[in-house]
């Protein structure tokens, strides 16, 4: 995608002031993210807004891989006019979706994606990851920036927090590169939630669901 993407920079240009005005979010080391050149950005899923607030915590252009059922929805033009990518959560092989998020990184893209493809409304810290934040880096040579959403989207109330992690490339072992990925976001994790909040938390170690996942999704 051209980063003379109007649309979307108009879109921007209008929600971010209110989107800020409402949640007041605190966002931190989006420094990490470079300012040209392809680059994934990955993290946890807990609300409708987290794509919001990932593309307000960047001047990048963000592509963000949604669910195709917002694409042949009622605002399915919105998604489709600032290149969301769409997965289809009822396939277990997303060739499509993989395919144009590697090629919108080799040329230069900067592309979102929740490892756990869904959000999280359990007492699980992190649900289980799929392979597709790893098998991009490791197609495309791009690093990861991973990064941790927590608190609440209250409104005015200042109570919902990013923070970005350092980058790093996912090695030919897509098992090893999905570990290092789960447990830098879980690190996140924990660095950013309230002690209370964190011991209500299950932590499931990566290696006891892993075995046997699907790589190619």
């Amino acid at each position: 995608m051209k980063q003379t993407c109007y649309t979307y920079r108009i879109l921007r240009f209008l929600f971010t002031p209110l989107f800020r005005l409402l949640y007041h979010p605190h966002v931190i080391g989006s420094d990490n993210i470079p300012a040209t050149g392809a680059v994934i950005l990955a993290g946890n899923h807990m609300h409708a807004l987290d794509p919001i607030l990932i593309d307000t915590s960047t001047k990048r252009i963000v592509r963000t891989l949604a669910k195709k059922d917002l694409h042949d929805g009622p605002f399915g033009f919105v998604f489709r006019a600032v290149h969301t990518i769409p997965v289809d959560l009822h396939s277990k092989h997303n060739p499509a979706a993989l395919h144009a998020a590697v090629y919108a990184l080799q040329q230069g893209d900067a592309v979102n994606v929740s490892p756990e493809a869904k959000r999280n409304y359990t007492e699980q810290l992190l649900l289980p990851f799929k392979y597709g934040a790893v098998v991009m880096s490791a197609r495309a040579h791009a690093p990861i920036i991973p990064y941790a959403i927590t608190g609440t989207y209250k409104p005015f109330s200042g109570g919902v927090t990013v923070r970005f992690g350092t980058p790093f490339y996912a090695s030919d072992d897509l098992t090893a590169a999905n570990r290092e990925l789960y447990n830098r976001i879980a690190a996140l994790l924990r660095r950013s939630m309230e002690p209370t909040v964190l011991a209500q938390k299950q932590f499931t170690e990566f290696d006891e669901w892993s075995i046997g996942h699907d790589k190619t999704s």
